[in-house]
């Protein structure tokens, strides 16, 4: 996670959903004749041959990244102690300057064999990375990754839709929005568990209210309204559609009944009193502070928070993920990946596969929860300490992979979808626009990013 939970969604990847697009360099990578010494001939932007043979003399695997959590080094680490003649050359980069940077380092001569990518932006178009599918084939990474995991890193190439045709980046880390309850508050309430649908849930708002305890605790100034809605609006179509409209598909809308009920929850949620008063005026650091505090009996929120929360409240906090509308309703989530790409002008690209495949095994799984994300591997056995809110995100994202029901962050749907989300979900909640001209406003930016 974090080493900040006061970090916005739009200043740290890897815990929060970006809307800031990458803007890497468009000029075209030249490929150079650079295979790991005795394997096959190495894979090219567009497929090719690759070897999933690990060279057994000294060679170095560059990674360059903005990742400031723990993950990234923690899985090099144990990576370069499982073939001690690996070297890992790792470049850190703050996020600030990361992006504007990330094409000149792809296009120079010492470009990384691996580079974390925020959004896809132009890579893929410039010839900057690689495709992955002959690495993924070779390894079977389909077999052991969700699919909704790994086309949140698919595209046709030209980077307008996203979720269809080329795989460009695989996963390192999940992070995964639902929603926070504490325990006392809710035993206190005679709240045993979970609710089992969104029926359940809203009379557990009711309840909470009547008592006098803050129903939903959520930061606003970030524009966490929008995990609100879209965890809402998961639960009135198929996530299906929620992943097509967050990936560009031609044709997709949330000017939908869909759409509508969301927002229309949303409003009157606030509305009821269920949303602090001074919500949008409210920061991450605040609400999580907030919430700790015994304010409020729900939080919608995030997985890099857990360790705070934890810390803060230990064995008092539970996590689940938005009920449907009935009991069948699969397991719908809310989350993006922490990813790399294989560089176009990688001097290792079959090494730097491996430890992309390695990302996909039981101990890589084990340190991605354990550094303050969600595996990979999401049927990997993972150990979390016992009543840790922990512990009950790994349980919730095992069945939403069950479900294959994770749906892409709508906030990163478009360069600047996040800001609109935020203002708007700002106006909507505080009653000074209709549900409609929400949706309108977010729509035509939709439209907006198309072009």
């Amino acid at each position: 996670m974090s080493s900040s939970p006061a970090a916005t969604p739009r200043r740290r990847v890897v815990t929060r959903p970006l809307a800031a697009a990458c803007t890497a360099a468009v000029a075209v990578a030249t490929l150079g004749a650079c295979g790991t010494p005795g394997s096959a001939p190495e894979a090219t932007p567009t497929g090719g041959a690759v070897s999933t043979a690990i060279p057994t003399e000294k060679v170095t695997l560059s990674i360059l990244t903005s990742d400031e959590s723990k993950t990234t080094k923690a899985l090099t680490s144990a990576f370069a102690k499982k073939h001690p003649n690996v070297t890992i050359d790792y470049r850190y980069t703050a996020y600030d300057s990361y992006n504007t940077s990330l094409g000149l380092a792809l296009n120079s001569k010492d470009a990384p064999d691996l580079a974390l990518l925020n959004l896809l932006g132009n890579t893929a178009k410039a010839g900057q990375i690689r495709a992955l599918d002959p690495y993924a084939a070779a390894y079977g990474w389909e077999k052991s990754v969700s699919a909704s995991q790994l086309d949140q890193w698919r595209s046709d190439g030209k980077g307008n839709q996203l979720g269809t045709g080329k795989l460009w980046a695989a996963p390192a880390g999940f992070s995964l929005v639902g929603v926070y309850y504490n325990k006392e508050i809710a035993s206190k309430l005679g709240i045993s568990g979970p609710p089992k649908t969104l029926d359940e849930f809203e009379k557990q708002l009711a309840k909470a209210k009547s008592a006098g305890e803050l129903p939903i605790q959520v930061s606003n100034l970030d524009g966490h309204s929008s995990f609100i809605f879209q965890a809402l609006i998961n639960q009135f179509q198929e996530p299906d559609q929620s992943t097509e409209w967050a990936f560009n598909s031609p044709g997709s809308t949330v000017e939908s009944d869909a759409g509508t009920k969301a927002a229309q929850k949303l409003a009157d949620w606030s509305k009821q009193g269920y949303l602090p008063p001074g919500a949008n005026g409210v920061d991450n650091a605040g609400a999580v502070a907030a919430f700790t505090r015994g304010q409020g009996l729900f939080m919608f929120d995030g997985n890099w928070d857990a360790g705070a929360v934890d810390k803060a409240l230990p064995n008092g906090t539970g996590f689940f993920t938005l009920p449907g509308t009935t009991t069948q309703s699969p397991a719908v989530g809310v989350g993006t990946s922490l990813a790399y790409a294989i560089s176009a002008k990688a001097k290792q690209p079959d090494l730097a596969a491996a430890f992309l495949d390695f990302l996909t095994t039981p101990e890589a799984a084990q340190i991605q929860l354990d550094s303050g994300f969600m595996p990979v591997a999401q049927d990997a056995p993972v150990k979390a300490p016992e009543g840790s809110v922990r512990g009950e995100f790994a349980t919730a994202w095992s069945k939403v992979g069950e479900s294959n029901g994770l749906t892409p962050y709508f906030n990163n749907s478009t360069a600047t979808m996040n800001d609109i989300l935020t203002s708007q979900g700002q106006q909507l909640i505080a009653g000074k626009v209709k549900p409609a001209d929400y949706l309108k406003a977010v729509q035509a930016e939709w439209a907006k990013g198309q072009k």
